[in-house]
């Protein structure tokens, strides 16, 4: 039976099940709700989204107890890197960022860099999407200046194949996003004043 909802409890349980399984060295990075739900921003997700750095000669072990698990605990996962889908950004390996890696063993579980991660939520543009950027915001985990910075060096890359929409649709939903983010700045302001 699927789980409807994966809380941080059940992440834990996901990753110590699979350290012990796998038992080698490896890296785990957390990516989407993901994020929020083990960072303890939100109370849980639908899907369990990460994606592993594995030698090749461990990948298919590594994918096939991936599988088990999943069918066992009857939990979503994705495995998806934010490079399947966007070229990444300018220093995007120097802001991965560590976990408390509750996980006893050789599987090291981080958070991959939120502004890689932001930028491939914004091209998906959900509304769940929108939520996980702005609370990155909201925690300063990436801020409107980096940003636009690195879209500034990162959007000339943006192409139709690159992205797998027109480029002008990422400017919309990006502009669309800061709209939102300004919204709720001004009204925890207004509700300060009150």
């Amino acid at each position: 039976m699927r789980r409807l909802f994966i809380d941080r409890p059940t992440i834990k349980e996901f990753l110590a099940r699979l350290n012990a399984s796998y038992n080698q060295p490896a890296r785990l990075y957390l990516v989407g709700d993901s994020i929020q739900v083990y960072e303890g921003w939100s109370e849980h997700t639908h899907c369990l989204e990460f994606f592993s750095e594995i030698p090749p000669e461990n990948r298919e072990r590594f994918d096939q107890i991936v599988q088990e698990l999943s069918v066992e605990m009857g939990v979503d996962v994705c495995e998806e890197s934010p490079l399947d889908v966007i070229p990444l950004p300018k220093g995007h390996r120097e802001r991965i960022r560590p976990t408390q890696n509750e996980v006893a063993g050789p599987l090291e579980v981080f958070y991959y860099d939120p502004y890689s991660v932001s930028i491939r939520l914004i091209t998906r543009g959900d509304e769940p999407d929108y939520r996980t950027v702005l609370a990155f915001l909201k925690h300063h985990w990436i801020s409107e200046d980096t940003m636009g910075g690195l879209l500034d060096d990162l959007l000339p890359q943006f192409t139709k194949e690159s992205i797998a929409q027109d480029p002008a649709e990422f400017r919309r939903k990006y502009r669309g996003l800061l709209q939102m983010w300004r919204s709720i700045r001004q009204n925890e302001a207004g509700s300060l004043t009150h």
